[in-house]
């Protein structure tokens, strides 16, 4: 009657969504997938782990500690640096007392940063270079 045969493993996916409410505070770091929106506040590091991570911060959020997902929404208050190898948006309640890493920025009017604002740019890329076999063949074919 109570077999595990039936139970389905859950994954966590990009659509799966956690709240952390206005009410509620947290002291230690956070691991997540997917999106995660704070309303309330966390006294640690935030990560968000896969291409898919999303972390948004309403105007009522607060972080103390340090930042870390591929797309980042900041509405809230964060101390510590902010990392977003993907995008960043920084809407107009922002307020940032940190370091902010970004690849892609948008930034509204009355957004705060008090810290340095480092563009992390694509690495160059490179054309493969040629094997022995093919570079001989050219050479042989001029």
């Amino acid at each position: 009657m109570f077999s595990n045969s039936n139970r389905k493993e859950v994954r966590p996916t990009a659509e799966v969504t956690t709240l952390i409410a206005g009410c509620t505070e947290i002291r230690g770091d956070i691991q997540f997938n997917g999106h995660l929106h704070l309303d309330g506040k966390i006294e640690g590091a935030i990560r968000g782990d896969g291409a898919q991570a999303m972390l948004t911060l309403s105007e009522h959020a607060k972080v103390i500690g340090e930042l870390h997902a591929p797309h980042i929404i900041i509405n809230g208050t964060v101390t510590g640096d902010v990392t977003a190898s993907e995008r960043l948006e920084l809407a107009s309640n922002a307020r940032v007392e940190g370091n902010v890493y970004y690849k892609v920025l948008e930034m509204s009017a009355g957004a705060q940063i008090n810290g340095k604002m480092v563009h992390r740019a694509e690495a160059p890329r490179q054309l493969p270079k040629p094997d022995a076999e093919s570079a001989a063949a050219d050479a042989k074919a001029t």
